[in-house]
């Protein structure tokens, strides 16, 4: 009986992955429909899927891992890999002092440390990110400097020119710098070109830089070079899933690994 089970399961999970593969992306809900079973078995199935590198489980359904990263919406990268991102926000808030001064670039990681760090005191938050600028509108005991310059409307991100020379007005104890890939060959690498500019002048005008990347990103590099790994004193990352043989390179180089 659980031969003819796993059979049954098997081919509704091939059968979720065309579907995912076929259209990019796909919603609970519609698949709950196409197989008549509950979201629950579902969501059982993408989260399995997802274990499996298969798919990409997002909030309400799942993404082709064939997908560009271009065409994820901020929204749906909040939920990717969020338990490891939010470990990793711990342990970055676990190393920011109340009266920091602080520079954040914009990414759905640096967005959690921002959440982490709502109980620190007196901080000052200098950042291009609106959704960081947002976690900490409401906070009386932080000091928020939103850098101006050109929107990017979609991931909510200022940048160009006026941005880099506004940065150069401050100076901070340390920079929290999301990144896209990190390895020992590539250094530090994203896929929007437009914030490269941003990111280096923060790591230009700070003491201590603290790069964040989950474990998915160790290894990888993305479209554009943001800095080599020695412009960096800590990287962030999670242990389970990581590529150790890259961390080991990257320790080899001299840089403080932390693994959550």
């Amino acid at each position: 009986m659980s031969e003819i089970k796993d059979a049954g399961v098997d081919r509704r999970r091939n059968r979720i992955l065309e579907i995912v593969n076929q259209n990019g992306k796909a919603k609970v809900t519609q698949l709950a429909k196409e197989f008549s079973i509950s979201h629950v078995t579902i969501r059982n199935d993408l989260t399995e899927m997802d274990r499996e590198g298969l798919l990409r489980r997002v909030h309400g359904g799942a993404i082709s891992i064939e997908k560009s990263y271009y065409d994820v919406s901020l929204n749906d990268r909040m939920y990717i890999n969020k338990n490891e991102k939010i470990k990793i926000a711990a342990t970055v808030a676990s190393l920011v002092r109340d009266g920091d001064i602080l520079m954040m670039d914009s990414g759905t990681t640096t967005c959690y440390i921002a959440r982490a760090l709502a109980d620190h005191k007196n901080l000052t938050i200098v950042t291009n990110s609106m959704h960081i600028a947002r976690e900490f509108s409401n906070n009386n005991a932080a000091n928020l400097i939103m850098v101006g310059g050109n929107l990017d409307i979609r991931y909510q991100f200022t940048y160009g020119n006026d941005a880099i020379e506004q940065l150069k007005r401050y100076r901070a104890n340390k920079m929290i710098l999301a990144t896209d890939g990190i390895s020992a060959e590539h250094g530090l690498t994203a896929y929007h070109h437009q914030e490269i500019g941003v990111s280096r002048r923060m790591i230009d005008r700070a003491n201590e830089i603290i790069a964040v990347a989950d474990y998915s990103k160790i290894g990888k590099e993305g479209f554009t070079h943001i800095t080599s790994l020695e412009s960096i004193d800590i990287l962030i990352t999670n242990k389970k899933g990581a590529n150790l043989k890259e961390l080991d390179a990257i320790r080899g180089r001299g840089i403080v690994v932390k693994e959550v």
